[in-house]
Formats: C-alpha cells, sequence, structure tokens
C-alpha cells in the first residue's frame, strides 16, 4: 500500500492538488490581488454586456423551464437574479462573461480566457457564504492552473484540432474545489471527474460559427462546480488523467503534428508552482481585451486603424488592404466562411468583417456585431478587398509578440504600413482602472445604470474587504 502512495504522489494531479490545497490568501502578492480585482472589473463589464445577447436570453429561460428556484437554489445569475444552484449559476454567469468574446486573453501554445472559469467560485463562494479573500485566492488558482496548461503543449492540442476548453477543464475544478476546501485526495478526484468527460473539438471555432463557440469553456467552469462539490461528498475520478495511463499526455502521444508526436512538458506544468508573496502569479501575464473580437485580432485592427488615422483614409479610397498575420490567425480569421458572416458568432472572428466594419465606421465595438449590421450587404464589397496572408517571419515571433502587418493600398496607388506587435490590453501595454471603467460603463451602463455601475466598481476594487458576496451579485441585477 505504501508503494501504491509513493508512485501517486508521482502524478501530476497530486501535485497540483497539493499546491493548490495548501495556498492560503496571505501566500498572494498584492501585485496578482490588485490584478485579481482589475480581472474580476473587466468580467462583471464582459457579463452585462453578455446577459443582452440572444444566446444569453436562449440559456436563462431554459434553465428556468427546467426547474426554476428549489432545493440548493443559493447562488444567484447576473442581471436577471435568477437563483438556482450554484453549478447552473456557475454556467449561466461564466457564459455571459464569454457571450461577447470580449474578456480577457491569454495564448501560448495553446489559447486559453480565464475568466470563463471563475464564475464557478463566485457561485460557490456565495452558495457557501464565503468571503472575498475566498474568492480572490481562488480565481488566482484558476488563472494560474489554466494558463500553465495553455503553455505544455508541444505543440499545443490545437493544432490537433481540438479546443482549449479540453484544458480548462482540468484547471476548473481547482478553482473550485479550493473554494470548498477540498482535501488534496479530493481534489485529485474532481480533477478526474471533470476532465474525463470534457473532452472538445475545434469544430466549435472552424469554420462557420455558432453559439457553442462561447459556450464549451463556460461549460468547462460549470463541471468544474459539480466536479469539486461530487468529489466532496466521496466521488471518485482518475488521479492519472493527466500523466497516467491512457490520459491526456497519452492520448494526444498518438497524434503527429508535421512528423513529430505530440508532447507536453509535464515538469513545466507544475515548476516553481507560486507560494508565497515574493512568488510570480501568473494572473499578472494575462492580457485583457480593448476590442470584442477574437484575440489575434487585435494587432491587426490596431494596425489599420492607426494608419487610417495618421493618413486620414476613407473607405471609398481603398483598393486593397492586405492582412500580415502568423499562420494560426491565417487560418482561425480567414477562412472562406469569415468572408460572408451570418452571425455575431463568425463576425467576431473574421478579419475581413472587423476591418471592413472598423474602416467604414471608424471603431469596433459591440454596436458592430449586431444582427442588422453583420447581415449588412454592404459591408461585401469592402470584405473583398481585405487579404488575409500567412507570414512565416512572424511564426518565429509568437506567442512572445504577436506580430501583424496591415498595407492599405488606395485607389490613386499609394500605399501604407503598419507594423503592430503588441495589441493594447496585452501587459506589456496593459490597461488601466480607468480605461476598464470606460469599457464596463459602456457595457452595463444600460444594463443595470450608471449609478449602479460606479457601485459595482467601488465593491470590486475593495473586494479583499468583503466578508460575503451577496452584495456583489445584488449589484449586478438589473432594477
Amino acid at each position: 500500500m505504501a508503494q501504491q502512495s509513493t508512485q501517486a504522489k508521482r502524478l501530476l494531479s497530486h501535485t497540483i492538488a497539493e499546491w493548490a490545497c495548501s495556498l492560503k490568501y496571505d501566500d498572494l502578492s498584492p501585485e496578482a490581488i490588485q490584478a485579481t480585482k482589475l480581472f474580476w472589473f473587466d468580467s462583471i463589464g464582459c457579463a452585462l454586456g453578455g446577459s443582452q445577447q440572444e444566446d444569453a436570453k436562449i440559456l436563462l429561460e431554459h434553465y428556468r423551464a427546467m426547474g426554476g428556484p428549489a432545493r440548493g437554489s443559493k447562488a444567484t445569475a447576473f442581471v436577471s437574479g435568477f437563483k438556482t444552484n450554484p453549478v447552473d449559476a456557475a454556467f449561466l454567469n461564466g457564459h455571459m462573461i464569454r457571450a461577447m468574446d470580449y474578456n480577457d486573453i491569454y495564448w501560448k501554445a495553446d489559447p486559453c480566457h480565464p475568466s470563463d472559469l471563475i464564475a464557478a467560485p463566485l457561485a460557490l463562494c456565495e452558495s457557501e457564504g464565503l468571503s472575498g479573500k475566498d474568492l480572490i485566492l481562488a480565481t488566482i488558482i484558476a488563472y494560474e492552473v489554466e494558463m500553465r496548461l495553455c503553455e505544455i503543449g508541444r505543440p499545443g492540442v490545437r493544432e490537433y484540432g481540438w479546443h482549449h476548453a479540453t484544458l480548462s477543464a482540468f484547471a476548473a475544478p481547482v478553482a473550485a474545489g479550493r473554494v470548498l476546501n477540498l482535501t488534496p485526495e479530493q481534489m485529485v478526484s474532481a480533477i478526474g471527474i471533470s476532465a474525463a468527460r470534457t473532452f472538445c473539438p475545434g469544430a466549435v471555432t472552424a469554420g462557420k460559427l455558432t453559439n457553442m463557440k462561447n459556450t464549451v469553456d463556460p461549460w468547462a467552469g460549470r463541471m468544474g462546480a459539480e466536479s469539486a462539490l461530487l468529489a466532496r461528498e466521496g466521488f471518485s475520478g482518475p488521479e492519472h488523467i493527466i500523466d497516467g495511463k491512457e490520459g491526456l499526455f497519452a492520448v494526444f502521444g498518438h497524434a503527429q503534428y508535421k512528423g513529430q508526436p505530440a508532447s507536453f512538458d509535464g515538469e513545466g506544468l507544475v515548476k516553481d508552482l507560486p507560494s508565497s508573496p515574493n512568488s510570480h502569479y501568473r494572473i499578472l501575464d494575462c492580457g485583457m481585451k480593448s476590442f470584442p473580437i477574437e484575440a489575434l485580432s487585435h494587432s491587426p485592427l490596431t494596425a489599420m486603424m492607426k494608419t487610417v488615422k495618421e493618413h486620414n483614409i476613407k473607405a471609398d479610397d481603398v483598393k486593397e488592404i492586405k492582412v500580415e498575420v502568423i499562420a494560426r490567425a491565417a487560418d482561425i480569421l480567414g477562412d472562406p466562411h469569415k468572408y460572408r458572416p451570418d452571425s455575431k458568432e463568425t463576425a467576431d472572428h473574421s478579419l475581413p468583417y472587423c476591418m471592413a466594419v472598423g474602416l467604414v465606421e471608424g471603431m469596433v465595438t459591440p454596436l458592430q456585431f449586431r444582427e442588422e449590421r453583420v447581415r449588412d450587404q454592404s459591408l461585401i464589397p469592402i470584405m473583398d478587398k481585405v487579404k488575409v496572408v500567412a507570414n512565416q517571419e512572424f511564426e518565429s515571433l509568437f506567442p512572445k509578440f504577436q506580430p501583424s502587418r496591415v498595407t492599405i493600398t488606395t485607389n490613386d496607388g499609394k500605399s501604407y504600413s503598419t507594423r503592430v506587435d503588441v495589441p493594447k490590453g496585452d501587459p506589456r501595454d496593459a490597461m488601466t482602472e480607468d480605461e476598464i471603467a470606460v469599457k464596463f460603463n459602456a457595457l452595463g451602463g444600460d444594463v443595470i445604470g450608471k449609478d449602479q455601475c460606479k457601485k459595482l466598481q467601488k465593491f470590486i476594487m475593495n473586494l479583499e474587504t468583503a466578508e460575503e458576496l451577496d452584495e456583489l451579485l445584488e449589484l449586478t441585477i438589473a432594477s
């Protein structure tokens, strides 16, 4: 028995569980705590705007019809105030954060949006009567594990046709489990329960996009909450789900990419896990979005807007817009479906659409993704002027940089070129609290009112002082 226990300890799920269960609020750095509050400020703003999206409304009505308030209804859905169990609340709120594709972004071997997962610890903190400090700790854990998972692929799982929600399923139960104060053994089971049934194919972000694009990752967050609750009751899950027999590493190990087998840096996943106020926490490396569009669109859109403004270029002046990006950006954002978007989900992942509407209207905000605008046929001739090409020179610079070069050729034969390597919102050009407030008020002002937006900002930016989180949820409810 002792030999089996020693062997089990070598599994990565045990290392992660032991770290997460032992980490305390006092171990966090002041910088990480401040970043957490800013990411919650940004995320709830995104959720307020996301609540107005059609898919969010469909989900809310669905869950209301599925049962409504019942035993265990101690968690609150944003905006509507719908009371439900913490698992469903985690999903509804996580989806609202994600619905506009406007929330945070981290992209290394794989991309991720860590804030997709933090609605689960919030719902559990509310239902368990826990504090702002508990939420901050769980949030930092969510970011740490999620972001590390997106660093360790050689290459990432996306290159094999899998969505990053596959990885989120391993991170979500760790954050949720920390809220529930699971033992390391229970935490290991929570990871196994969640990850065992949440592998997600990349079809959700390939070609023509649907409501599932913004749903699969919040669903991983939902599974994290449910898996942690099940583990607390004694339900077991496979401890070898990451690096053991037929776990994540083994399954992808059968795949080939450019003649080489897939691999993962398991040591990198758990190396130097932060454990003191002097440690570096991954949350400090995550970026925010200054545009409500796919992450790799930010650099080229920024480059185009700079060029247009500097040279006073009008849409009627343009003959061609050449957009040079890394290969995966060209693949995701410039395939044939992206030249004829017929939904918000496809439009915000379409470089031709984003460049065209930005050129015509001088801005790219949530207003540019309303259905009537997306389906406006007048943008088609301009979209067809956008040529998206992969630049091999840029490949070696990614993911440290997100290089893009946009060259606008006008009808009189002149060309204007601008290159951008670091988009606004990247930690190297981070959004300030004031800049996030502008975004927050634009998204939430018409939903809950400007005064309530200010009260929410104050609460979030003093989150560590909150003894419980009922007021936070109440402030998100539209009157």
